[in-house]
């Protein structure tokens, strides 16, 4: 919101009784500067600006008074009522009310241009963003990261409902006082090797370009051997998988084997029609640039698969993943609000319908049986995938001891391609284990339950039916491959 406030200046040569008036402005003033006070009042130049953004309850006391050489100017003043809640949406602005992050840069020179246009309604939700924040921001201090991202949209309208940065301990009203690292917002301008969060996009791709199929098997039970590099599962324990598995037991050789028999020509296709080779299109000017490899080498092709060898941020996966869970067009997500009546923006198709029925079942399944079960709330229909992505430390992956965690939702799973359902990420960088994680540091453990704690609080304020489960599954039961392939 626009307040007027004003700025307060001192002309020394009109002040008779300079002890006097410093004595009536700190009455009313307190917080007055003593050195800048005295400067203004005794010093060589013609005016001095004394202090800014005050209200006119104090303007008007101090204007009472009747002190000479003491006059207002009034300037304009951005107030953010809420504070910190969606403060790297929203962003700031200077004194003069001139954007200079978030939503507020983003829109300034339109607004600016039009100031008649009346106020930018945006597609944040208010009471999903508190939620956001509120559970990452407790599982960030919990699990001791060095960084955070949530991000909540509707993949249906490409509507922005929420997105939450950690550090975010600074206040819009001023943010020159806050943490300096709480002013980046990792969610648009960090990238990050995203890990095994990835299959989805390398699923999408294969299943699509027809490549493989729900019930294809994948020969997982020994290392992928590649030129100067090894690959290897976490689960030493498999065999031969079919897709469906390797999706839900997050197989890394299964991945890499799947995007190499689909090859580096449908790999760079797809990639570049979800979007992973170039900087998210929102609004937001903050969004960075993804970190590609320099040739698709065998190598890259294998390792991408499961999200390493490339960087990219948290808005370019869920723009990317939006894509293929709405029944397969790519759209640029928005922080505008769609007005009732009003169409999502056209798109434009990359997938299959079938393709993206056949991944929500698969992630319904990963939710119910698989590595994404601490996320799953029971009569929402929650689909998922983890990601636990060693990092880089001087050159070389950490061998485990540092990670980034994520997980990827959506619910509902079932319904209507065409209906609207709700995509929720949530990425903990260099997570700390904790006793109930049983030691572990990956996706499921750590940003797995966050997602659930969020949905769980969302889903009833966005309209999602619950539905009481009918059946319990048994992780260990047989899964029906033709019942997870969808139809055009």
């Amino acid at each position: 919101v626009d307040l007027v406030r004003y700025g307060l200046y001192i002309t020394p040569r009109e002040i008779y009784d300079p002890a006097a008036t410093r004595a009536a402005l700190l009455s009313a003033l307190p917080t007055l500067s003593l050195a800048h006070l005295e400067t203004a009042l005794t010093g060589p130049h013609r005016v001095y600006y004394l202090a800014g953004g005050i209200d006119p309850a104090v303007k008007d006391r101090i204007h009472d008074m009747a002190l000479a050489g003491v006059t207002f100017a009034e300037e304009p003043a951005r107030e953010y009522p809420l504070g910190a809640v969606g403060n790297h949406i929203i962003g700031f602005a200077d004194k003069g009310g001139r954007g200079l992050a978030g939503i507020e840069k983003a829109l300034d020179s339109e607004i600016r241009d039009d100031p008649a246009r009346g106020p930018v309604q945006l597609s944040l939700d208010l009471r999903v963003q508190g939620a956001l924040q509120d559970e990452l921001d407790a599982a960030a201090q919990h699990f001791g990261v060095i960084d955070a991202v949530g991000m909540v949209v509707n993949v249906h309208t490409g509507e922005v409902l929420g997105m939450a940065s950690w550090p975010d301990d600074f206040n819009p009203n001023d943010p020159g006082k806050g943490n300096p690292a709480a002013l980046i917002n990792h969610a648009a301008a960090t990238d990050y090797e995203p890990g095994s969060v990835f299959k989805v996009f390398t699923l999408a791709m294969g299943l699509d370009a027809g490549t493989t199929s729900v019930d294809a098997r994948y020969d997982v039970h020994t290392p992928l051997m590649l030129p100067g590099q090894i690959i290897h599962d976490y689960d030493k324990g498999d065999t031969v998988l079919p897709l469906w598995e390797v999706f839900t037991h997050s197989s890394n050789i299964g991945a890499a084997r799947m995007a190499l028999q689909a090859g580096a020509a449908n790999m760079e296709k797809y990639w570049h029609a979800f979007g992973l080779y170039k900087k998210a299109p929102s609004e937001l000017v903050e969004s960075a640039r993804p970190l590609v490899p320099a040739r698709m080498s065998e190598n890259a092709v294998a390792t991408m698969a499961f999200g390493h060898s490339i960087s990219v941020t948290p808005l370019m996966i869920a723009t990317g993943m939006s894509s293929i869970l709405n029944g397969g067009v790519y759209r640029p997500l928005t922080f505008r609000k769609l007005q009732p009546g009003q169409a999502p923006a056209p798109g434009r198709r990359v997938i299959k319908p079938s393709t993206s029925r056949t991944m929500l079942n698969l992630m319904r399944l990963n939710a119910t049986i698989g590595t994404g079960r601490k996320a799953d709330v029971p009569g929402y229909r929650v689909g998922g995938k983890t990601g636990t992505a060693t990092k880089l430390v001087n050159g070389h992956y950490s061998n485990g001891k540092l990670n980034l965690a994520s997980f990827a939702a959506i619910f509902p799973a079932d319904g209507p391609l065409d209906e609207d359902r709700y995509y929720v990420l949530i990425m903990m960088d260099e997570p700390h284990a904790t006793p109930e994680t049983g030691g572990f540091t990956t996706g499921g453990e750590v940003a797995a339950p966050i997602a659930g704690k969020v949905i769980g609080r969302i889903a009833p304020l966005l309209g999602v039916r619950r539905i009481a489960p009918t059946v319990t599954p048994d992780p260990k039961g047989p899964v029906d491959a033709a019942a997870l392939t969808g139809r055009d």
